[in-house]
């Protein structure tokens, strides 16, 4: 069985730190919550370390809808990440 790639989707200082607004991957098994995507897409090199190095703080969403960090990935087709919003 292939696993359909999700597309993770990078926005503000999260794409800056990155260097880039999106990409296609094949999440690994043992990625199955939004926490375990973070840890594992800190392992993915400096810059995404870096971007992710208080992974509390980002906000998440799945298919457009916000989501918190237990939420379950199975069947996401686009997971986006994003800084916290600031007040004003």
């Amino acid at each position: 069985m292939t696993e359909h790639p999700t597309k993770l989707v990078y926005f503000a200082w999260v794409r800056e730190r990155i260097g880039r607004a999106e990409e296609d991957v094949a999440l690994p098994a043992e990625v199955e919550t939004v926490s375990d995507l973070l840890q594992w897409l800190k392992g993915r090199g400096e810059e995404y370390e870096n971007a992710l190095q208080y992974p509390d703080v980002i906000r998440v969403a799945i298919d457009h809808e916000h989501v918190e960090h237990r939420e379950r990935l199975a069947g996401a087709r686009e997971i986006a990440l994003f800084p916290p919003m600031t007040g004003g």
